[in-house]
């Protein structure tokens, strides 16, 4: 027989990984303030073998329009420059032979609206996740009722996975309205 609060437990925890997923990724979307988790997915051919930037060079940001990277080994500053070329942050680096420095632009109206519909199509996603899980979940207490789960039991874990469905769903509302809200302001 299906052991109810393990399921309901189990399926808030991928829940969770849904909400986690969707603040990691906004977390790499550039707003118009420097962030150095912007560079997270930039990955450096450091003696052979591809690397994240942050185990090469030291990333910090200066102020709130600068990113600096200050390579370990000043050798590997072509390799860092080329790998932030081609990764899709989309910002020229500039060097002085020691640092290279990234400016963050501040985005214009049309740019920060792109934005906000790429943070949007993300946070679908993450709520897609949060509802098959809720709906696989549903699946299994529906089953379970066969298997012997009496339905009063099968109606409580339902009504208990539509609070956690609708907590987490909040959740993503509340994280999506938060980045819109930091790239629309200027």
């Amino acid at each position: 027989m299906i052991d109810v609060k393990a399921t309901l437990n189990n399926a808030e925890e991928r829940m969770e990984m849904a909400a986690m997923f969707l603040d990691e990724s906004l977390s790499r979307i550039r707003a118009g303030r420097a962030n150095v988790a912007i560079l997270d997915g930039v990955r450096v051919n450091s003696y052979g073998s591809m690397v994240p930037l942050n185990q090469v060079a030291n990333v910090s940001c200066p102020d709130a329009r600068t990113i600096a990277i200050r390579p370990w080994d000043k050798k590997a500053i072509r390799d860092i420059e080329k790998a932030i070329m081609d990764s899709d942050v989309g910002i020229t680096p500039e060097n002085n032979g020691e640092i290279i420095r990234l400016g963050i632009p501040q985005p214009t109206e049309e740019r920060r609206k792109e934005l906000v519909k790429q943070c949007n199509k993300i946070g679908e996603k993450a709520k897609v996740e949060v509802r098959n899980v809720r709906a696989e979940v549903k699946d299994k207490l529906k089953k379970a009722i066969k298997d012997g789960l009496s339905e009063d039991n099968e109606k409580d874990a339902e009504d208990e996975l539509q609070k956690i469905h609708d907590k987490f769903i909040k959740k993503l509302d509340d994280l999506l309205a938060e980045k819109q809200k930091e790239i629309m302001t200027v």
